[in-house]
């Protein structure tokens, strides 16, 4: 599998909750923190949900 690098770089103010909690899940919640993860479906579908939110790169 390919790894997948996500860097938080808006904030989850005035966001929904299902949102903020995406973002926990991925292991974010600062911002420019950045987690490495493997492509699954599961993760890139978190990734979608909050795209506006994170910055991906491979």
């Amino acid at each position: 599998m390919a790894k997948i690098k996500i860097t938080q770089v808006r904030s989850t103010i005035k966001r929904p909750q299902d949102q903020k909690a995406t973002i926990v899940a991925l292991g974010l919640g600062k911002i420019n923190r950045t987690v490495e993860h493997e492509a699954t479906p599961q993760i890139l579908g978190m990734v979608r949900k909050v795209a506006h939110l994170v910055k991906v790169s491979e």
